[in-house]
Protein backbone atom coordinates (compact mmCIF):
# COMPACT_ATOMS: atom_id res chain seq x y z
CA UNK A 1 0.00 0.00 0.00
CA UNK A 2 1.41 3.39 -1.12
CA UNK A 3 2.95 5.69 1.71
CA UNK A 4 2.45 9.32 1.09
CA UNK A 5 4.86 10.22 4.09
CA UNK A 6 7.39 7.87 2.91
CA UNK A 7 7.31 9.49 -0.89
CA UNK A 8 7.50 12.49 0.53
CA UNK A 9 10.62 11.90 2.25
CA UNK A 10 11.76 9.88 -0.75
CA UNK A 11 11.38 12.72 -3.08
CA UNK A 12 13.38 14.94 -0.51
CA UNK A 13 16.15 12.59 -0.43
CA UNK A 14 16.37 12.46 -4.47
CA UNK A 15 15.78 16.73 -4.65
CA UNK A 16 18.81 17.03 -2.03
CA UNK A 17 20.87 15.06 -4.11
CA UNK A 18 20.02 16.94 -7.12
CA UNK A 19 21.49 19.96 -5.67
CA UNK A 20 24.07 18.57 -3.59
CA UNK A 21 26.20 16.38 -6.38
CA UNK A 22 28.88 16.47 -4.62
CA UNK A 23 29.10 13.24 -2.58
CA UNK A 24 31.56 10.80 -0.60
CA UNK A 25 31.55 7.67 -2.15
CA UNK A 26 33.03 4.73 -0.67
CA UNK A 27 34.32 1.17 -2.20
CA UNK A 28 36.66 -1.64 -0.71
CA UNK A 29 39.53 -2.64 -1.52
CA UNK A 30 40.16 -6.36 -0.54
CA UNK A 31 38.72 -5.67 3.45
CA UNK A 32 39.40 -1.99 3.30
CA UNK A 33 37.34 0.64 2.75
CA UNK A 34 38.14 3.49 0.34
CA UNK A 35 36.55 7.25 0.03
CA UNK A 36 36.75 9.87 -2.49
CA UNK A 37 34.40 12.34 -3.21
CA UNK A 38 32.84 12.28 -6.62
CA UNK A 39 29.86 14.02 -8.56
CA UNK A 40 26.67 12.92 -9.56
CA UNK A 41 26.46 13.30 -13.30
CA UNK A 42 22.55 12.90 -13.96
CA UNK A 43 19.76 10.91 -12.16
CA UNK A 44 16.57 9.58 -13.40
CA UNK A 45 14.02 8.63 -10.95
CA UNK A 46 15.92 6.43 -8.54
CA UNK A 47 19.23 5.85 -10.58
CA UNK A 48 22.91 7.68 -10.44
CA UNK A 49 25.05 8.44 -12.44
CA UNK A 50 29.02 8.48 -12.37
CA UNK A 51 31.72 8.53 -14.90
CA UNK A 52 35.55 7.96 -13.90
CA UNK A 53 38.29 6.90 -15.81
CA UNK A 54 39.16 3.33 -16.58
CA UNK A 55 42.67 3.72 -14.63
CA UNK A 56 41.83 4.61 -11.06
CA UNK A 57 41.82 2.55 -8.37
CA UNK A 58 38.15 3.25 -8.00
CA UNK A 59 37.27 1.59 -11.33
CA UNK A 60 39.45 -1.77 -10.49
CA UNK A 61 37.34 -1.44 -6.68
CA UNK A 62 34.33 -1.53 -8.00
CA UNK A 63 34.84 -4.33 -10.53
CA UNK A 64 36.05 -6.39 -8.22
CA UNK A 65 33.25 -5.49 -5.88
CA UNK A 66 30.13 -3.11 -7.00
CA UNK A 67 28.83 -2.98 -3.60
CA UNK A 68 29.00 1.00 -3.26
CA UNK A 69 27.61 3.91 -1.09
CA UNK A 70 27.28 7.45 -1.13
CA UNK A 71 26.69 10.10 1.32
CA UNK A 72 25.90 14.00 1.02
CA UNK A 73 25.28 16.74 3.51
CA UNK A 74 24.56 20.49 3.91
CA UNK A 75 22.69 22.49 6.35
CA UNK A 76 21.77 19.60 8.95
CA UNK A 77 20.11 17.24 6.54
CA UNK A 78 22.44 13.90 5.71
CA UNK A 79 21.59 11.31 2.89
CA UNK A 80 22.72 7.95 2.04
CA UNK A 81 22.45 5.54 -0.54
CA UNK A 82 23.68 2.13 -0.86
CA UNK A 83 23.54 -0.01 -4.44
CA UNK A 84 25.67 -1.69 -6.62
CA UNK A 85 27.76 -0.17 -9.77
CA UNK A 86 26.34 -1.57 -12.72
CA UNK A 87 28.48 -0.30 -15.97
CA UNK A 88 25.70 -0.76 -18.62
CA UNK A 89 24.98 2.98 -19.40
CA UNK A 90 24.00 3.58 -22.75
CA UNK A 91 25.88 5.06 -25.26
CA UNK A 92 23.44 8.07 -25.53
CA UNK A 93 23.58 8.80 -21.38
CA UNK A 94 27.76 8.92 -21.86
CA UNK A 95 27.42 11.43 -24.31
CA UNK A 96 24.93 13.59 -22.14
CA UNK A 97 27.00 13.12 -18.67
CA UNK A 98 30.52 14.23 -21.07
CA UNK A 99 28.87 16.97 -22.80
CA UNK A 100 26.77 18.83 -19.97
CA UNK A 101 29.78 18.73 -17.69
CA UNK A 102 32.05 21.55 -17.71
CA UNK A 103 35.36 19.49 -16.08
CA UNK A 104 35.15 16.48 -18.32
CA UNK A 105 35.88 17.94 -21.75
CA UNK A 106 38.52 19.76 -19.74
CA UNK A 107 40.16 16.85 -18.79
CA UNK A 108 39.51 14.17 -21.28
CA UNK A 109 39.24 14.48 -25.23
CA UNK A 110 36.29 12.18 -25.57
CA UNK A 111 33.37 10.86 -23.77
CA UNK A 112 35.14 7.53 -24.61
CA UNK A 113 37.45 8.12 -22.97
CA UNK A 114 35.93 7.82 -19.30
CA UNK A 115 33.90 4.58 -17.78
CA UNK A 116 30.23 5.35 -16.68
CA UNK A 117 28.71 3.64 -14.15
CA UNK A 118 25.09 4.11 -12.45
CA UNK A 119 23.74 3.09 -9.05
CA UNK A 120 20.21 2.07 -8.37
CA UNK A 121 19.26 2.91 -5.22
CA UNK A 122 18.76 -0.14 -3.01
CA UNK A 123 18.95 1.42 0.48
CA UNK A 124 18.14 4.94 1.78
CA UNK A 125 18.68 6.77 4.86
CA UNK A 126 17.31 10.70 5.33
CA UNK A 127 18.35 12.49 8.41
CA UNK A 128 17.77 16.08 8.83
CA UNK A 129 18.52 17.19 12.05
CA UNK A 130 16.69 20.90 12.06
CA UNK A 131 13.42 20.30 13.55
CA UNK A 132 12.63 18.58 16.72
CA UNK A 133 12.61 16.16 17.04
CA UNK A 134 15.19 15.24 14.55
CA UNK A 135 13.09 13.73 11.22
CA UNK A 136 14.94 9.91 10.22
CA UNK A 137 14.05 7.61 7.95
CA UNK A 138 15.21 4.31 6.41
CA UNK A 139 13.87 2.83 3.12
CA UNK A 140 15.21 -0.99 1.98
CA UNK A 141 13.89 -0.89 -1.78
CA UNK A 142 15.46 -3.88 -2.27
CA UNK A 143 11.80 -5.63 -2.47
CA UNK A 144 9.98 -2.65 -3.75
CA UNK A 145 7.82 -3.78 -6.31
Amino acid sequence: MPNPQQDIIMEKIFSFLDKHIEVALATVENDRPRIRVFQIMARTAHTLYFATSPTKQVYRQLRANPNIEIMASADNIFVRVAGRADFTVDDAMQRNIFLNNPVLPRLYSDYKALVYFKIEAQEMEYFDLTPTPPISAYYDLRNTP
